[in-house]
Protein backbone atom coordinates (compact mmCIF):
# COMPACT_ATOMS: atom_id res chain seq x y z
CA UNK A 1 0.00 0.00 0.00
CA UNK A 2 1.00 3.87 -0.94
CA UNK A 3 2.26 5.17 2.15
CA UNK A 4 -0.20 8.12 2.85
CA UNK A 5 0.23 10.47 5.95
CA UNK A 6 -3.52 10.71 6.13
CA UNK A 7 -6.80 7.89 6.31
CA UNK A 8 -8.70 7.47 3.13
CA UNK A 9 -12.15 5.84 3.12
CA UNK A 10 -14.24 5.44 -0.12
CA UNK A 11 -17.70 5.15 -0.34
CA UNK A 12 -19.03 4.41 -3.78
CA UNK A 13 -22.75 2.89 -4.96
CA UNK A 14 -25.65 4.39 -6.79
CA UNK A 15 -28.24 7.24 -6.26
CA UNK A 16 -30.28 6.90 -2.88
CA UNK A 17 -28.22 3.86 -1.54
CA UNK A 18 -27.42 6.04 1.63
CA UNK A 19 -23.80 7.18 1.24
CA UNK A 20 -24.07 10.84 2.32
CA UNK A 21 -26.43 10.19 5.05
CA UNK A 22 -24.17 7.54 6.09
CA UNK A 23 -20.58 8.60 5.58
CA UNK A 24 -21.55 11.98 7.21
CA UNK A 25 -22.58 10.28 10.23
CA UNK A 26 -19.28 7.84 10.05
CA UNK A 27 -17.32 10.58 9.70
CA UNK A 28 -18.41 12.53 13.02
CA UNK A 29 -17.84 8.99 14.69
CA UNK A 30 -14.13 8.34 13.41
CA UNK A 31 -13.05 11.90 13.41
CA UNK A 32 -12.73 12.54 9.54
CA UNK A 33 -13.72 15.19 7.41
CA UNK A 34 -16.82 14.21 5.39
CA UNK A 35 -16.74 15.14 1.27
CA UNK A 36 -19.63 14.65 -0.76
CA UNK A 37 -18.42 14.59 -4.29
CA UNK A 38 -21.56 14.47 -6.07
CA UNK A 39 -22.38 17.98 -4.46
CA UNK A 40 -19.35 19.30 -6.77
CA UNK A 41 -21.06 17.75 -10.14
CA UNK A 42 -24.48 18.78 -8.93
CA UNK A 43 -22.83 22.67 -8.52
CA UNK A 44 -21.55 22.66 -12.23
CA UNK A 45 -24.90 21.06 -13.45
CA UNK A 46 -26.37 24.19 -11.63
CA UNK A 47 -24.19 27.01 -13.10
CA UNK A 48 -25.29 25.77 -16.47
CA UNK A 49 -28.78 25.09 -16.29
CA UNK A 50 -28.83 28.71 -14.62
CA UNK A 51 -26.56 29.79 -17.80
CA UNK A 52 -29.37 28.57 -19.39
CA UNK A 53 -26.51 25.91 -21.31
CA UNK A 54 -28.08 22.74 -22.25
CA UNK A 55 -26.41 19.47 -20.70
CA UNK A 56 -26.16 18.29 -23.67
CA UNK A 57 -23.73 21.34 -25.21
CA UNK A 58 -20.40 19.90 -24.46
CA UNK A 59 -18.35 22.27 -25.97
CA UNK A 60 -20.51 25.44 -24.70
CA UNK A 61 -20.02 23.20 -20.57
CA UNK A 62 -16.19 22.92 -21.59
CA UNK A 63 -15.53 26.36 -22.50
CA UNK A 64 -17.41 27.76 -19.09
CA UNK A 65 -15.77 25.39 -16.57
CA UNK A 66 -12.72 28.15 -16.16
CA UNK A 67 -16.17 30.64 -14.71
CA UNK A 68 -16.68 28.69 -11.82
CA UNK A 69 -15.16 28.76 -8.59
CA UNK A 70 -16.06 25.94 -6.49
CA UNK A 71 -15.90 26.54 -3.13
CA UNK A 72 -16.05 23.75 0.34
CA UNK A 73 -16.38 25.07 3.87
CA UNK A 74 -17.25 22.76 6.86
CA UNK A 75 -19.50 24.08 9.85
CA UNK A 76 -20.52 21.94 12.50
CA UNK A 77 -19.55 18.69 11.11
CA UNK A 78 -21.16 19.86 7.79
CA UNK A 79 -20.13 20.26 4.28
CA UNK A 80 -21.49 23.65 2.22
CA UNK A 81 -21.19 23.53 -1.22
CA UNK A 82 -20.00 27.21 -2.80
CA UNK A 83 -20.73 27.75 -5.93
CA UNK A 84 -18.95 31.48 -7.21
CA UNK A 85 -19.06 32.55 -3.40
CA UNK A 86 -22.89 31.34 -3.36
CA UNK A 87 -24.13 28.88 -0.47
CA UNK A 88 -26.02 26.51 -3.09
CA UNK A 89 -26.02 23.26 -0.51
CA UNK A 90 -29.82 23.32 -0.32
CA UNK A 91 -30.34 24.33 -4.08
CA UNK A 92 -28.55 21.40 -5.47
CA UNK A 93 -30.56 18.58 -3.85
CA UNK A 94 -32.91 18.06 -6.78
CA UNK A 95 -34.23 15.59 -8.97
CA UNK A 96 -33.84 17.81 -11.70
CA UNK A 97 -30.16 18.81 -10.75
CA UNK A 98 -29.45 15.04 -9.61
CA UNK A 99 -30.39 13.77 -12.98
CA UNK A 100 -28.09 16.55 -14.95
CA UNK A 101 -25.58 15.77 -12.76
CA UNK A 102 -25.17 12.40 -13.94
CA UNK A 103 -24.72 13.45 -17.19
CA UNK A 104 -22.57 16.27 -16.97
CA UNK A 105 -20.63 14.01 -15.33
CA UNK A 106 -19.71 12.23 -18.29
CA UNK A 107 -17.74 14.82 -19.37
CA UNK A 108 -14.05 13.72 -19.29
CA UNK A 109 -13.33 17.64 -19.08
CA UNK A 110 -15.69 18.31 -15.89
CA UNK A 111 -13.93 14.86 -14.28
CA UNK A 112 -10.65 16.29 -14.73
CA UNK A 113 -11.71 20.10 -13.45
CA UNK A 114 -12.40 18.28 -10.20
CA UNK A 115 -10.11 16.15 -9.67
CA UNK A 116 -7.51 18.11 -7.68
CA UNK A 117 -10.02 19.54 -5.45
CA UNK A 118 -10.88 16.26 -4.29
CA UNK A 119 -7.71 14.88 -3.72
CA UNK A 120 -6.56 17.73 -2.33
CA UNK A 121 -9.18 17.48 0.72
CA UNK A 122 -7.87 13.89 1.07
CA UNK A 123 -4.09 15.02 1.15
CA UNK A 124 -4.72 17.56 3.87
CA UNK A 125 -7.32 15.83 6.09
CA UNK A 126 -8.53 12.23 7.40
CA UNK A 127 -11.35 11.84 4.91
CA UNK A 128 -14.45 9.64 4.28
CA UNK A 129 -15.17 10.59 0.66
CA UNK A 130 -18.25 9.37 -0.89
CA UNK A 131 -19.40 9.23 -4.74
CA UNK A 132 -19.56 6.42 -7.66
CA UNK A 133 -15.56 6.64 -8.80
CA UNK A 134 -13.77 7.58 -5.56
CA UNK A 135 -12.57 3.85 -5.08
CA UNK A 136 -11.58 3.18 -8.86
CA UNK A 137 -10.36 6.29 -10.07
CA UNK A 138 -10.28 9.34 -7.59
CA UNK A 139 -8.55 7.34 -4.15
CA UNK A 140 -7.28 3.63 -5.81
CA UNK A 141 -5.32 3.59 -3.03
CA UNK A 142 -7.80 3.83 -0.08
CA UNK A 143 -7.37 2.57 2.79
CA UNK A 144 -10.75 1.36 3.03
CA UNK A 145 -13.56 0.76 0.37
CA UNK A 146 -17.07 0.27 0.34
CA UNK A 147 -19.89 -0.41 -2.08
CA UNK A 148 -22.95 0.65 -1.09
CA UNK A 149 -26.15 -0.51 -2.46
CA UNK A 150 -29.76 -1.41 -2.35
CA UNK A 151 -33.10 -2.06 -4.55
CA UNK A 152 -34.17 0.71 -6.83
CA UNK A 153 -37.36 0.93 -5.09
CA UNK A 154 -36.08 0.68 -1.63
CA UNK A 155 -33.66 3.64 -2.90
CA UNK A 156 -36.61 5.76 -4.17
CA UNK A 157 -38.34 5.43 -0.99
CA UNK A 158 -35.67 7.01 1.15
CA UNK A 159 -35.01 9.74 -1.70
CA UNK A 160 -38.73 10.81 -1.78
CA UNK A 161 -39.20 10.80 2.31
CA UNK A 162 -35.68 13.24 2.16
CA UNK A 163 -37.78 15.35 -0.80
CA UNK A 164 -40.72 15.93 1.50
CA UNK A 165 -38.97 16.47 4.30
CA UNK A 166 -37.56 19.60 2.71
CA UNK A 167 -41.17 20.64 1.94
CA UNK A 168 -40.95 20.13 -1.98
CA UNK A 169 -43.69 18.53 -3.83
CA UNK A 170 -43.02 15.06 -5.73
CA UNK A 171 -44.45 12.03 -6.02
CA UNK A 172 -42.88 7.86 -5.40
CA UNK A 173 -43.04 7.49 -8.66
CA UNK A 174 -41.51 10.19 -10.37
CA UNK A 175 -38.45 9.61 -7.87
CA UNK A 176 -38.08 5.95 -8.44
CA UNK A 177 -38.29 6.81 -12.36
CA UNK A 178 -35.54 9.71 -11.50
CA UNK A 179 -33.76 6.94 -9.67
CA UNK A 180 -34.01 4.26 -12.52
CA UNK A 181 -33.16 6.62 -15.35
CA UNK A 182 -29.44 7.82 -12.99
CA UNK A 183 -28.60 4.30 -12.25
CA UNK A 184 -28.54 3.61 -16.26
CA UNK A 185 -26.43 6.72 -17.16
CA UNK A 186 -23.98 6.36 -14.24
CA UNK A 187 -23.82 2.18 -15.13
CA UNK A 188 -22.97 3.25 -19.30
CA UNK A 189 -20.92 6.15 -19.26
CA UNK A 190 -17.59 5.94 -21.00
CA UNK A 191 -15.93 8.47 -18.27
CA UNK A 192 -15.36 6.25 -15.14
CA UNK A 193 -18.59 4.38 -14.69
CA UNK A 194 -20.53 3.46 -11.79
CA UNK A 195 -18.84 -0.02 -10.33
CA UNK A 196 -17.14 -1.25 -7.49
CA UNK A 197 -13.63 -1.50 -7.41
CA UNK A 198 -11.70 -4.58 -6.99
CA UNK A 199 -11.18 -4.56 -3.57
CA UNK A 200 -14.35 -2.71 -2.31
CA UNK A 201 -16.25 -4.19 0.14
CA UNK A 202 -20.10 -4.98 -1.05
CA UNK A 203 -22.93 -3.53 1.77
CA UNK A 204 -26.37 -4.03 0.57
CA UNK A 205 -28.60 -1.65 2.81
CA UNK A 206 -31.81 -3.15 1.59
CA UNK A 207 -34.50 -3.22 4.65
CA UNK A 208 -31.95 -1.61 6.63
CA UNK A 209 -32.95 0.59 9.79
CA UNK A 210 -29.85 3.54 9.25
CA UNK A 211 -28.50 1.88 12.93
CA UNK A 212 -28.36 -1.11 11.12
CA UNK A 213 -26.43 0.24 8.22
CA UNK A 214 -24.27 2.41 10.35
CA UNK A 215 -23.65 -0.06 12.81
CA UNK A 216 -22.45 -2.63 9.80
CA UNK A 217 -20.50 -0.10 7.88
CA UNK A 218 -18.50 1.08 11.63
CA UNK A 219 -17.72 -2.68 12.21
CA UNK A 220 -16.05 -2.86 8.51
CA UNK A 221 -14.18 0.20 8.51
CA UNK A 222 -13.33 -0.53 11.73
CA UNK A 223 -11.93 -3.95 11.07
CA UNK A 224 -10.51 -3.39 7.42
CA UNK A 225 -8.09 -0.21 9.76
CA UNK A 226 -7.08 -2.44 12.54
CA UNK A 227 -6.01 -5.30 9.62
CA UNK A 228 -3.85 -2.04 7.70
CA UNK A 229 -2.55 -0.98 10.75
CA UNK A 230 -1.13 -4.47 11.70
CA UNK A 231 0.32 -4.76 8.27
CA UNK A 232 2.39 -1.70 8.48
CA UNK A 233 3.74 -3.12 11.85
CA UNK A 234 4.61 -6.39 10.69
Amino acid sequence: MQNKKHIQIAVDGPSGAGKSTLSRALAAELGCVYMDTGALYRAVALYFMRANVGIDEKEKIIAGLGEIKIGLEYQNGEQLVKLNGEDVSRLIRTPDISSAASRISAIPEVRRFLLAAQRNVAAANDVIMDGRDIGTVILPDADVKIFLTATAEDRAERRYLELLSRGEQTDYATVLAAVIRRDGDDASRDVSPLKPADDAVPVDTTGNTFEQSFELLKGIITEKLRSKTNETQV
